[in-house]
């Protein structure tokens, strides 16, 4: 509900508790990067939604965490090494497969040179598939990034209602199952 706040009902504010969420996990993940600073880098939107929403809701989660200063680990914020070279549809109702295809090569490094070598936090708000954050990830590793770590504030599960049936109904459907 906070992210829809913040991404569709322009509720700003809402990015300081996502930043503190992202800044609890970025704390936990420090003991498995070590003393390696960590480039932080939000998944970007392509200019025209950009332009359209006003901000980039990632950027302003990433932004939030990084003034809580996250123990154990040195952070820099890199909003500008990536960027969408094109246009995608919004992935909600997508299979994974359309997914992976209004994806594919909608990402472009802009500075590999800053990349190389280095260690890599992507921040996007939600993860569904993991479709945005591969192909994210695929780019920078591809550009000379050494590792790539994925947070995210929020996880979109696949639900499916099941349903009690009582004896009585349970029963009906079994015989009408049995009878074509």
């Amino acid at each position: 509900e906070l992210i829809h706040l913040l991404k569709y009902d322009q509720v700003r504010p809402a990015s300081n508790v996502l930043g503190r969420m992202l800044a609890e996990a970025i704390t936990d993940l420090a003991p498995s990067v070590g003393e390696t600073s960590l480039l932080v880098v939000p998944v970007p939107l392509h200019p025209r939604k950009l332009r359209q929403r006003g901000f980039n809701q990632a950027e302003l989660i990433a932004r939030a965490a990084l003034k809580l200063k996250p123990a154990g680990v040195q952070l820099t914020l890199e909003s500008g090494i990536l960027e969408r070279r094109r246009q995608t549809q919004s992935q909600i109702g997508l299979s994974r497969h359309q997914r992976r295809e209004n994806m594919r090569g909608a990402f472009a490094v802009t500075k590999p040179a800053e990349l190389e070598g280095r260690e890599v936090l992507l921040v996007d708000d939600v993860f569904t598939t993991g479709t945005t954050v591969s192909e994210c990830a695929r780019m920078l590793r591809r550009a000379g990034a050494a590792r790539v770590w994925v947070a995210t504030v929020a996880r979109t599960l696949k639900v499916e209602a099941t349903f009690a049936l009582s004896e009585e109904e349970e029963e009906s459907r079994l015989a009408m199952a049995a009878h074509g």
